[in-house]
């Protein structure tokens, strides 16, 4: 019986190693813009993770996803921002994706925070924004974001996973 707590102890501390959150952040024209997420991984199910009946699929907030793990994925900007024609207040958010479309990703800029991922309040959203979709030269194993500065006081947020990479432009005000 021991020797199973002892296990079982040591299957839960990795566990939560593994759940650890990553923060991407990036200076644009002086000021802060950061995503802090889980990185699932795909975990041998390529092709089985998007669309209606895919793994995502099953999630209770489906077609739109959390866009990471666990908690929800957090949107955090020291400026005012035009994300590809939304206009975003600094502030902190919670970002989804809305997958109703699998050519056609949107971004969802929500002002609820704090929540699981698993949690999506609609009435909450600020807005949501086209993502242009390309497909990476390989498979992405563990979902990445990137915020790329493009020059002077625009950038770009990247999403890539699996067999998706999405993005959208950004302006700091």
């Amino acid at each position: 019986m021991r020797n199973l707590l002892t296990y079982t102890a040591v299957l839960l501390v990795a566990a939560g190693i593994s759940c650890g959150q990553t923060v991407e952040s990036k200076t644009i024209d002086g000021k802060t813009i950061a995503v802090t997420y889980s990185s699932p991984k795909v975990n041998g199910r390529a092709g089985k993770l998007f669309g209606k009946d895919g793994r995502i699929g099953q999630d209770p907030t489906y077609p739109v996803w959390r866009a990471g793990a666990n908690a929800a994925t957090k949107f955090h900007t020291d400026a005012d921002l035009d994300i590809n024609g939304l206009a975003v207040p600094k502030g902190d958010y919670t970002l989804y994706v809305d997958l109703t479309n699998p050519a056609k990703w949107q971004l969802v800029v929500n002002k609820q925070t704090g929540q699981w991922g698993l949690t999506y309040n609609k009435d909450q959203d600020l807005g949501r924004v086209a993502m242009a979709m390309t497909k990476p030269g390989a498979t992405v194993e563990d979902l990445k974001y990137t915020l790329s500065d493009a020059g002077g006081n625009k950038g770009k947020l990247t999403l890539a996973w699996e067999n998706v990479t999405a993005s959208v432009p950004l302006t700091v005000k």
